[in-house]
């Protein structure tokens, strides 16, 4: 006898979806009504193991109260006062507030001096609360990870691409600079090999830019043919993520490192 019950994956697919296009609605809403969010300078940092599977990398999931709740993140953070130690570098003070923010939110010991530094994002101007943030990635030393169950409620170690199968298929909830930053790391297989791999390459720059696709909305970067307009249907190079049913689709083929 066929199962009459629907397919849960591809019901938590869809739920999914219908979700994060709500989302932007609301975001378009609240622009119309607050106007433009300043942007917040920011820091998080990629903590990498290679695991019996893999290249791993650290997720947290924040509390559901909080800014981005229910999100599966990398540690990080707002960069404070004290993170520039008194000197107006944005970038060291950046390192800092990263490698203070894995030792507040999962218990880990990391060189701020030797942080990876490999994108930059900054959120869309439709974004109620915007964090311009620098990501940087590094190995995970040999303690144990510990949350403190207040802002950080879940850790899990995930490989990449075990970590894309589960948001596309509705059981973790990922926004697209840790989608598209998981995407990058695996193309890697070890943790020398990511580190080698993004310290060597340009980094790269996010400034989003949000139009309406076929499907939902259309996440556009530098060297996408709509960028300036923010129209997707644009013809020419590509350099985007557009939310699907099926989940995400990702496409960097307009990207250069001239951009």
């Amino acid at each position: 006898m066929n199962d009459p019950r629907p397919d849960t994956t591809d019901e938590r697919s869809q739920a999914a979806f219908r979700r994060e296009v709500l989302l932007f609605e609301e975001w378009h809403k609240q622009l119309e009504r607050d106007g433009e969010a300043q942007a917040i300078p920011a820091a998080t940092v990629v903590v990498l193991r290679d695991g019996p599977g893999g290249l791993e990398s650290l997720m947290l999931r924040k509390n559901s109260r909080l800014a981005f709740g229910g999100m599966w993140v990398f540690p990080g953070g707002r960069i404070d006062d004290a993170d520039y130690d008194g000197t107006g570098n944005l970038i060291a003070a950046a390192r800092n507030a990263a490698a203070r923010e894995a030792g507040e939110e999962a218990a880990i010991v990391l060189d701020p001096t030797a942080l990876v530094h490999f994108s930059y994002w900054i959120p869309p101007p439709i974004a109620p609360k915007r964090f311009a943030t620098w990501f940087f990635a590094a190995e995970a030393p040999s303690t144990e990870v510990s949350i403190d169950d207040g802002e950080i409620v879940r850790h899990e170690w995930m490989t990449p691409p075990e970590a894309l199968l589960r948001r596309d298929a509705g059981e973790i909830e990922l926004i697209a600079p840790t989608w598209v930053t998981l995407h990058t790391i695996g193309r890697f297989s070890t943790v020398a090999g990511a580190l080698e791999g993004l310290g060597r390459r340009r980094s790269r720059r996010y400034e989003t830019r949000i139009g309406r696709g076929e499907h939902g909305p259309v996440s556009l970067w530098c060297g996408d043919a709509g960028y300036e307009t923010a129209d997707p249907s644009a013809p020419g190079p590509r350099h985007r993520l557009e939310i699907t049913p099926r989940g995400y689709l990702f496409d960097e083929s307009g990207y250069s490192e001239e951009d």
